[in-house]
């Protein structure tokens, strides 16, 4: 180790031989009266190695930087999906909308359940088609300049063995409240419903119809006078029907739709 040594500086700088030091027992050199201390290191052949291990000391005894831990199934698993229901007791959930002027109010077409609302974020939730004749709903649309407008496709649409059947497109005019029948019946099975923002007494639905037969509503239909008539603008045949209907957001005279053809006939 080096060897220390005391210097005196300051207005006088005669120094005087001290005695032992009380806490070390080593004798140092004492300044003159009126002259400050000051500490130096003495040469030694081991001064630097000393003063570089001194200032390297702190940053070895610190730990190195722990690696990111790896994503793997048990890191996972704290990030697990919470049910909000219905699907506890009432099975598939073919969709969810949400109000797009009130983000807590969603409605849920449930496809062997009915629908349901909740008006705060799932926390709770109550049941809105009971009493009617079909319990399958597979698709549910709110208008965009009135939220009391709802529009409910019956029938999921899965191509399955065990799949709910409707009987066409309903509306409310109260959020739920009620249902009136807008027709479609033998659509059985609807994809989705479109509202053009335009005008919203214009609407496209898509219907797949009946998995176990030709015919019925089947393709693309559409309707300018919010349900009261329909026109089938898309056709393609007697077991093709349409699954999807999408429209362009930019120019809602644009619209892209999806045909599926797989009859089950029993064989």
């Amino acid at each position: 180790m080096a060897k220390r040594a005391l210097r005196a500086w300051g207005p006088r700088a005669d120094l005087k031989a001290g005695g032992p030091c009380q806490r070390t027992g080593k004798r140092y050199v004492q300044p003159a009266h009126g002259a400050r201390w000051r500490t130096i290191l003495t040469r030694s052949p081991y001064t630097a190695l000393s003063l570089a291990a001194t200032l390297l000391a702190p940053a070895l005894a610190l730990p190195q930087e722990a690696e990111a831990p790896a994503i793997d199934e048990d890191l996972l698993s704290g990030l697990k999906l919470r049910g909000i229901g219905p699907a506890s007791r009432s099975g598939r959930i073919a969709d969810v909308t949400i109000d797009p002027n009130d983000r807590s109010i969603w409605y849920m077409a449930v496809a062997s359940g009915k629908a349901f609302k909740t008006t705060n974020r799932g926390t709770t939730r109550e049941p809105i088609f009971e009493n009617y004749p079909v319990y399958s709903t597979s698709t549910v649309v709110v208008d965009p300049t009135n939220s009391n407008v709802l529009w409910l496709g019956t029938g999921e649409n899965n191509g399955q063995r065990s799949v709910g059947y409707g009987n066409g497109v309903w509306r409310s005019r109260d959020a739920g409240a009620s249902f009136e029948h807008m027709g479609l019946d033998e659509s059985e099975h609807v994809g989705n419903i479109v509202i053009d923002p335009r005008d919203t007494r214009t609407v496209y639905v898509a219907a797949q119809g009946p998995l176990w037969r030709a015919g019925g509503d089947r393709g693309l239909y559409k309707t300018t006078d919010g349900g009261a008539t329909w026109e089938r603008v898309l056709h393609i045949s007697e077991d093709t029907g349409i699954s999807q209907v999408a429209m362009d957001p930019r120019n809602p005279d644009v619209l892209y739709a999806s045909s599926w053809q797989r009859p089950r006939i029993p064989r």
